[in-house]
């Protein structure tokens, strides 16, 4: 049997979706299809597995079935993707699933609970009425069970040839959800072209541990652990919403990553990641989080005469904003506190997606801004093109601050937004725009760039002190001169055109009147 093609498995996935789309939104349906993925994923390796043993043993079952209770997954009959198909007519074939997924989830508990005991099917249930009546319902889940019956979505490793290839079609149906889904996307995914970026920026060694703080499905954390070179590397990451940190977890497994440590709480109010009464150091710490989150830390909750306090970033137990407190409005840089914090003093390294606002705002966010450079953190400011991200066309920055920036004390500005490939409504990061900013800074990282200008109306390299002038406000049109000077007008080739258009105009002028008069007009 020929090795399936990522092409074929991507067009496999995205046409099993059929059944759903147009019917229920993408936020929604998503979770349904990946959750099948991810089942049809473990069936059939469980099947290879077990034709393996099958092999070995000389047919006895029981001798194979001893040896899969060891195996990576352990897949109960009814939680089988076969068992899903064969009852797909029953009449309660949302149940069965369900019931299925909490019986895997059992089996597998050390890898499919969190720490909290939740598992990781909780926020899922293809019994719930948002798929609509019962015989909607049976119709839609039946329409997904044919869609994964397909003989190009025969998931075993002896015909797909590597688990690259189930992870890289996992992560291209999130990208195909990110575009159906409108301003919900955000939520969920980070453009390849921008995880790619972050991960090479913040390029960790061998041996890191690395974090996502707002992980999302996992794909930034992910791009950050392949960019290591090996596999020894450590991933951790949080998530507040409950059905995208499953999500994640799954998106581990299916990249063959098993010792992932993804938690799902609030990363502001409730860090979960750490170690002791302490917050988890990391030597490489990545994210993309909500832009210019409203109500991110202090809430007062009032009822009748009552008010209750719940969690106050002024009386934070990590101390996290001691630099200052971000607005209420606006938690951008609650974020970046958060980040640096749990990066390595003397090493750690941080990479983050802002809105261009955490550049240049005024009052509680200026002042953060002017701690953590004169902390000399702030190593680069690059700015990204417009309508990069799904569910937003505002253009953004990334902010690199390193925690080992040693004696250099100056920073480099890269203005990357007139360098992207346009497809269609969205914008995309090319390899060679990718490699543009990549190159520049490690010069600049290696102590290769001078003050001033490196390429013009691209990057720059700002003293301390030029930032000082300019009052720590970051706006990078401050520091790269992108200003396309007017060609000159020839004043005497204009009359003579605007001559020429008025000659025009009295001919067209004349012939209308004949025109009108043969009409009697």
């Amino acid at each position: 049997m020929s090795k399936i093609t990522q092409k074929q498995i991507n067009d496999a996935v995205w046409k099993a979706c059929d059944g759903f789309r147009g019917s229920i939104d993408p936020t929604v349906y998503k979770d349904y299809v990946l959750t099948m993925l991810f089942i049809k994923y473990l069936s059939d390796v469980h099947d290879d597995k077990f034709e393996t043993y099958l092999e070995k043993y000389g047919g006895d079952k029981d001798r194979a079935k001893r040896a899969m209770e060891l195996e990576r997954f352990v897949v109960p009959e009814n939680s089988h993707f076969r068992f899903f198909f064969d009852n797909r007519n029953e009449a309660n074939i949302g149940e069965l699933i369900d019931i299925g997924l909490a019986d895997l989830v059992e089996a597998n508990r050390e890898k499919l609970y969190s720490e909290d005991g939740a598992g990781i099917f909780q926020n899922i249930s293809f019994n719930s009425s948002i798929l609509g009546d019962q015989q909607d319902k049976n119709t839609r889940i039946k329409n997904l069970l044919l869609g994964f019956d397909k003989e190009d979505l025969d998931l075993r490793p002896s015909h797909v040839g590597g688990a690259d290839i189930i992870g890289d079609a996992y992560m291209f149906l999130i990208e195909k959800f990110a575009s159906d889904a409108g301003k919900k996307a955000g939520e969920f995914f980070t453009p390849a072209g921008v995880s790619t970026l972050i991960a090479k920026l913040t390029k960790s060694k061998p041996g890191s541990r690395i974090c996502d703080p707002t992980c999302g499905s996992g794909s930034l954390l992910i791009k950050a652990g392949m960019e290591v070179g090996s596999d020894n590397f450590a991933l951790y990451g949080q998530e507040s919403m409950g059905s995208t940190w499953a999500l994640a977890i799954m998106n581990m497994f299916l990249h063959g990553i098993d010792n992932a440590t993804i938690r799902w709480g609030d990363t502001i109010r409730n860090p979960k990641l750490k170690e002791g009464d302490a917050l988890m150091k990391f030597d490489t710490v990545v994210a993309n989080p909500p832009f210019s989150l409203d109500k991110w830390g202090k809430v007062d909750d009032k009822e009748d005469d009552r008010a209750t306090k719940s969690y106050d970033p002024a009386e934070d137990q990590y101390n996290r904003f001691w630099r200052g407190i971000p607005p209420k409005s606006k938690g951008d840089w609650a974020f970046i506190s958060h980040m640096i914090e749990i990066a390595h003093e003397g090493h750690g390294k941080v990479g983050v997606v802002v809105p261009h606002g955490v550049l240049f705002r005024s009052q509680s966010e200026a002042k953060i801004r002017q701690k953590t450079i004169e902390e000399n953190l702030l190593e680069a400011v690059i700015g990204l093109p417009a309508n990069l991200f799904f569910g937003t066309g505002i253009p953004a920055a990334i902010l690199i601050f390193n925690k080992g920036k040693g004696d250099n004390r100056d920073v480099l500005f890269i203005d990357a937004s007139q360098h992207f490939e346009s497809v269609k409504t969205q914008n995309r990061l090319r390899e060679s725009d990718i490699e543009h900013i990549v190159e520049t800074y490690r010069k600049f990282n290696t102590g290769e760039l001078a003050a001033g200008v490196v390429e013009d109306k691209y990057s720059y390299v700002a003293t301390i002190e030029e930032i000082e002038e300019n009052d720590f406000n970051l706006n990078i049109p401050r520091y790269v001169d992108t200003f396309e000077e007017e060609p000159e007008v020839d004043i005497a080739a204009v009359q003579k055109e605007i001559a020429q258009l008025e000659q025009e105009l009295e001919s067209v002028q004349a012939e209308l009147g004949k025109y009108l008069e043969e009409l009697g007009a």
